[in-house]
């Protein structure tokens, strides 16, 4: 069974910083790709970062590039997600998400993870 457990998740102020972790288990994560996907309220889940296992590959959408930054310790297995320059849009549920895509290789499509964190609040305000 993989679980994926979100941590780092709070209230920031415009313009500061929050580091996201998600730390894996269950299984050995070789060639899985990890991704973190945002929810804000009313809104549809937003995929924002991934990076494939051996980290060559990351990808951000155009709504976090130049201000997130996604890395990974795969001998801890675990994701992090550094937020700089954070915005009160930025406001929303992060979840962490696994699946096994290649060692080289990430989605930027939601539905092809099928392990997910429960999620961490990250609020922003202005």
């Amino acid at each position: 069974q993989v679980q994926l457990v979100e941590s780092g998740g709070g209230l920031v102020q415009a313009g500061g910083s929050l580091r996201l972790s998600c730390a894996a288990s269950g299984r050995t994560f070789v060639g899985y790709a990890m991704a973190w996907v945002r929810q804000a309220p009313g809104k549809e889940r937003d995929l924002v970062s991934a990076i494939s296992w051996s980290g060559i590959t990351t990808y951000y959408s155009d709504s976090v590039k130049g201000r997130f930054t996604i890395s990974r310790d795969n001998t801890k297995n675990t994701v992090y997600l550094q937020m700089d320059s954070l915005k009160s849009e930025d406001t929303a549920v992060y979840y962490c998400a696994a699946d096994r895509l290649g060692r080289n290789y990430y989605s930027t499509r939601g539905y092809d993870y099928n392990y997910w964190g429960q999620g961490t609040q990250v609020t922003v305000s202005s």
